[in-house]
C-alpha cells in the first residue's frame, strides 16, 4: 500500500538532499519503529528493513548514523550537547568535516516548540536567508508534517490505524512520504525529532546531576 496524494495536488518536482537513490517516483509509506536506546528503525509495509539510525554519542555530542539496511553509512547527524541551541548538523556517510555537510536544522522557537524546526541546505551564506524546509511536529501525539519552504507537504507521519497499533505497538507509526521526495532525508528529519525529545530530556538530567554537584562542593547541599 502507497500513499494517495491529493489529485490536485501539483506534481513535485524531484527533491534530491542526501542522494538520488533514495528519490523514486511514486509515494512512499514506511513504517518507522523508535526505542528507548535512541535507535530507529524504517522498514516498508512488507517488513523488509530500508534504513536505521543508531546513537553514537560522543562527550560533547549527541549524534546519530543513518544506515543502510546492510549498515553501510549514509549520514552522520550531531548536534553539540549543553549549547541551548538545539541546532542538529547533517553530513555525508559518516564525516563531520564542513566541506561535507548536507544540511542543518534549527529550532524555530526555542523554548515553547523544541520540535518546531526550520532547515536549510548547506549553501546557505547568512544566517538570515530564508530557510528550505519547515517541520511542524508534535511527537507525543505521533504527528508531524514536512514541508518545502513553509507551504508545501512533501511528507507526514500518522498514528497507526487502530488493528495496526495493536499489531505493531505503540512505538510504531506511519511515515507517508510523497512522490519524487528524497525519503532517506525525511527519515533523517524524523529522527532528528525524536532525538531532539530525548536529548531535550537527557539535557535536563544532566543539569540537575551537575547543579546537584556543584551545590554538594560548595557545602549548599542538603
Amino acid at each position: 500500500m502507497t500513499m494517495a496524494q491529493p489529485e490536485d495536488e501539483p506534481a513535485v518536482s524531484p527533491i534530491c538532499v542526501i542522494g538520488r537513490q533514495f528519490v523514486i517516483s511514486n509515494p512512499l509509506e514506511v513504517i518507522v519503529e523508535t526505542n528507548s536506546k535512541g535507535s530507529l528503525l524504517v522498514t516498508d509495509t512488507n517488513h523488509k528493513v530500508m534504513l536505521k539510525a543508531k546513537e553514537c554519542n560522543t562527550i560533547f555530542h549527541h549524534q546519530f548514523l543513518l544506515l543502510h539496511a546492510d549498515d553501510r553509512p549514509i549520514a552522520m547527524v550531531r548536534d553539540k550537547l549543553m549549547t541551548g541551541h538545539k541546532r542538529w548538523k547533517v553530513y555525508f556517510s559518516d564525516s563531520v568535516a564542513k566541506s561535507d555537510m548536507i544540511f542543518s536544522t534549527q529550532a524555530a522557537h526555542a523554548v515553547r516548540s523544541k520540535t518546531n524546526m526550520h532547515v536549510f541546505l548547506a549553501n546557505k551564506k547568512r544566517k538570515k536567508d530564508a530557510w528550505d524546509f519547515m517541520i511542524k511536529s508534535s511527537w507525543s501525539k505521533r504527528n508531524c508534517t514536512i514541508y518545502m519552504g513553509d507551504s508545501n507537504i512533501i511528507a507526514q507521519m500518522r498514528t497507526m490505524e487502530v488493528s495496526e497499533n495493536i499489531r505493531f505497538g505503540k512505538d510504531r507509526f506511519m511515515l507517508d512520504v510523497f512522490a519524487n521526495v528524497d525519503h532517506a532525508f525525511i527519515v533523517t528529519l524524523i529522527a532528528i525529532v525524536d532525538a531532539t525529545k530525548s536529548s531535550t530530556i537527557r539535557d535536563r538530567v544532566i543539569e540537575v546531576v551537575t547543579d546537584g554537584v556543584i551545590e554538594s562542593a560548595l557545602g549548599l547541599g542538603p
